[in-house]
């Protein structure tokens, strides 16, 4: 069995949890989600904790049951705290601006960038060089953060362009004669 299935999903006061034969709901103060069960794993609600385990018989069921817990816990996360991503533009006349659910870009192009977000995603921008994307789906606010570095990504010589806060971009040394 997955060592990560063994440990338990705690639902925390406030978080509900809807078991349905192929699929599991989970409602909180920040909305709810949905997710499709794997048919090799079994969730079973014990008290206030989640647990999944792998089906008997089935191929795969001990790595997806670990898979399954992950997710299932990235729900309840989502619906309690929600997940942010931040971003930060390096570079000379960089700009970004939110305005409503869409992100208006300025990077050195001949045009402006406009990103439409999807639904369930907010985006702010504290400053004109930061921006942050936030909401319930992990998946979702990660990939939104990654097509949104997409137009720009950091570049290795002068390091300029779109990058994750965290990010460390490496800068290569110019060729020399």
């Amino acid at each position: 069995m997955s060592r990560i299935a063994k440990n338990p999903v705690t639902l925390p006061k406030g978080v509900d949890v809807a078991l349905t034969a192929n699929q599991v709901t989970v409602k909180g103060p920040l909305g709810s989600l949905s997710q499709f069960i794997l048919p090799s794993v079994r969730i079973e609600k014990e008290g206030e904790a989640l647990l999944c385990r792998a089906q008997e018989n089935q191929p795969n069921g001990s790595a997806m049951s670990g898979t399954m817990r992950a997710l299932v816990n990235n729900m309840v996360t989502g619906v309690t705290k929600g997940f942010e991503k931040k971003l930060t533009l390096v570079g000379v006349g960089y700009k970004a601006q939110a305005q409503g659910s869409k992100l208006n870009l300025s990077l050195g192009y001949s045009h402006p960038i406009v990103h439409e977000m999807p639904g369930g995603i907010k985006v702010e921008t504290p400053t004109q060089t930061e921006i942050l994307i936030k909401g319930i789906d992990r998946q979702l606010v990660g990939q939104v953060a990654a097509e949104v570095r997409a137009y720009r990504s950091p570049e290795p010589y002068k390091g300029k362009g779109i990058r994750y806060a965290d990010e460390v971009v490496v800068i290569k040394e110019t060729k020399k004669k």
